[in-house]
């Protein structure tokens, strides 16, 4: 399916969930998360949309859609739309917990203010057809929380603009909790196996996280936490000087402090000369590279570009302002 990515089974006995069928199904929890967008508002307008297990935090399926042109208010509300349809499709007598970043839209589905924009309350009454209102509750949360569902309006607005579906990528976010780390960690677990005697051992080292020092955070954050973000490293927790970004599985931290020695980062002394990830389609890398020149990164290698690395090595060299250096290859 283009538009919408499950990571549950299908099957409910297969999953070990009840169906709407089942004495369980009733009841069970959900959580929708749902935000839209319009670059211009009016402009090129998406949303995304995600439902979660309220026990485990696991995202059971997602969702995005460029709408054309439309103002931030109709996206958003198509987002809820989308949501609320993708939970009933998972079990119709669910009761729904939706979190969304939009105060106007929280209020005005929880009946304390009114809808006076024509198009919004037609979206507004498709919301309340979609389930039953006292299914269905709201709560809204600052957009720091809704990091899943914002990733997913952009990247619909991104695929919209360029001419392109919206496509999920791949296991993104099998299997992620409730505080968003991700399931793109592929290869850095290790496989186990046993000595002679029995005992597990490890056959090949994984990594369990990077630590990438920086003169400024903030502008670290704004590029590279950006960055993993849009690949699907979740920020994950933050301090003062640092966050981090990604899964209990693996992690990149971002750090700066009185440690950090003067004159800078340059990528081509000795030591790690950049990272690399796993970015998605040959349309994925391109997509990404253009929107992260609005993100403090620049084009390296750009005579040679998409083959720097060779002809059969499809990627995207980026720098930026603070000299760090990654690499987004194609599968």
């Amino acid at each position: 399916m283009t538009d919408q990515q499950l990571f549950d089974s299908a099957d409910p006995h297969e999953s070990g969930e009840p169906g709407p069928g089942s004495p369980g199904g009733a009841g069970r929890r959900l959580i929708v998360e749902a935000d839209g967008g319009s670059r211009g508002n009016p402009g090129h307008a998406g949303y995304g949309a995600l439902v979660r297990d309220a026990e485990s935090g696991r995202i059971l399926v997602e969702k995005a859609a460029y709408i054309g042109k439309a103002s931030n208010n109709v996206a958003e509300y198509s987002g809820l739309v989308a949501g609320l349809e993708l939970a009933r499709e998972i079990n119709p007598r669910a009761i729904v917990h939706v979190k969304m970043d939009s105060k106007l839209v929280v209020e005005q589905m929880s009946g304390r203010w009114k809808i006076k924009h024509a198009d919004m309350r037609v979206l507004a009454d498709q919301a309340r057809k979609v389930l039953a209102p006292q299914q269905v509750s709201y709560e809204w949360i600052p957009r720091e929380r809704n990091r899943d569902a914002d990733r997913l309006s952009n990247e619909a607005m991104d695929a919209g603009m360029a001419g392109v579906d919206w496509e999920p990528r791949n296991g993104r976010a099998a299997d992620r909790q409730t505080d968003p780390a991700t399931a793109v960690t592929r290869g850095t677990e290790a496989p186990v196996a046993e000595t002679a005697a029995g005992q597990p051992q490890r056959t090949a080292a994984g990594l369990h996280h990077l630590e990438v020092w920086t003169a400024d955070l903030a502008g670290a954050q704004a590029s590279l936490g950006w960055l993993l973000e849009r690949l699907g490293l979740s920020q994950r927790d933050s301090w003062t000087g640092g966050a981090s970004y990604g899964s209990d599985t693996f992690y990149i931290v971002l750090e700066s402090g009185p440690d950090v020695a003067a004159g800078g980062h340059v990528r081509r002394r000795p030591g790690v000369n950049h990272l690399a990830f796993r970015a998605g389609s040959r349309a994925d890398v391109d997509l990404l590279a253009r929107r992260a020149a609005s993100h403090g990164w620049s084009l390296l290698f750009a005579d040679r570009h998409p083959f720097a690395g060779g002809a059969d090595h499809y990627a995207a060299y980026l720098e930026n302002a603070e000299g760090f250096e990654v690499e987004l290859v194609a599968d």
